[in-house]
């Protein structure tokens, strides 16, 4: 009898941006609806995706053209962590 072939289906990672009043995430927690968020952020004020690595890194290029580090920095550094959430940064210029 030939041994069974083990079949592993790999799932694109998925990533949510979460806005807040304290701030804005990503997350790369699986969320069935909207509602889990807001159960999990008091603060909650809105959610986007979830959203591809390169979704994810558009939409923030487009929506924050002046964001530092960019996005395909921020984002491809955090799908390398083993945490769930990060907040996004906006350094600000020390420049007048």
């Amino acid at each position: 009898m030939r041994p069974r072939r083990l079949t592993l289906k790999i799932t694109p990672m998925k990533l949510h941006i979460i806005y807040t009043v304290s701030g804005m995430f990503l997350s790369k927690k699986r969320y069935d609806s909207w509602h889990e968020i807001q159960h999990e952020y008091p603060d909650y004020k809105a959610s986007l995706g979830p959203w591809s690595i390169e979704e994810t890194e558009e939409f923030l290029k487009q929506e924050y053209p002046g964001i530092d580090p960019l996005p395909s920095e921020q984002v491809g550094d955090f799908i390398k962590l083993t945490d769930t959430v990060r907040d996004i940064s906006f350094l600000q210029s020390t420049s007048k």
